[in-house]
């Protein structure tokens, strides 16, 4: 045997050594992607397309939130400002006032604010919404749309099915990176704990 030949058995055990390594990094990179996945999915939450959403009411009853985790935005830089405001006031009110009689809403959660004539800004108590969607079907029956619906992640548990999801009709539901949880109409969006008004500046 020469001196630069190896022993067929040191051969074997580098053999097996390196077939050893080759099957740890494998399934550590397994393991690395698994864990990847999981992560990505983590980092995934559900929200509405305002754009799909055709109000079906479903938001209110079937989340398993009470009250829904889903609640009506209002996106200001759409909003006509209107005195008659078909989100706010029933159709064919008494009176363009804010007395319970007048309002669309169930739960008297949108705020309607004397600007100057004539404008009127609409402000949604996110505390009394239950995501009923009616003042949504009348802004987008009667008016530009600025009102509309998305879910909020300081009340949504992220169920990994969500309840609304699953009868939703219109498909409206996805999941959206968690940076970026909401599809405010006009571009605007805001961070996972907002609440309130969605105005800029």
């Amino acid at each position: 045997m020469s001196a630069n030949t190896e022993p067929k058995s040191m051969e074997r055990r580098r053999f097996i050594r390196s077939g050893m390594q080759m099957a740890l990094a494998v399934s550590l990179g397994g393991v690395a992607g698994i864990s990847l996945l999981k992560s990505t999915s983590k980092n995934l939450v559900w929200q509405i397309d305002p754009f799909k959403c055709v109000q079906c009411g479903r938001c209110a009853d079937e989340c398993v939130m009470t009250p829904s985790a889903v609640k009506c935005v209002h996106a200001y830089e759409l909003c006509g400002y209107c005195d008659l405001c078909g989100g706010y006031l029933k159709p064919d009110p008494n009176a363009r006032s804010t007395a319970a009689e007048n309002q669309l809403c169930p739960t008297a959660a949108i705020k309607r604010k004397y600007i100057e004539d004539p404008y009127f800004e609409y402000v949604i108590d996110e505390d009394l919404c239950i995501g009923c969607s009616k003042c949504v079907a009348g802004c987008t029956s009667f008016g530009n749309g600025s009102l509309h619906l998305q879910i909020r992640h300081d009340r949504c548990k992220n169920c990994n099915e969500c309840a609304i999801a699953r009868v939703c009709p219109a498909d409206a539901f996805q999941r959206v990176p968690a940076d970026t949880p909401y599809l405010i109409k006009g571009g605007f969006t805001k961070g996972s704990g907002a609440k309130g008004k969605e105005k800029k500046g």
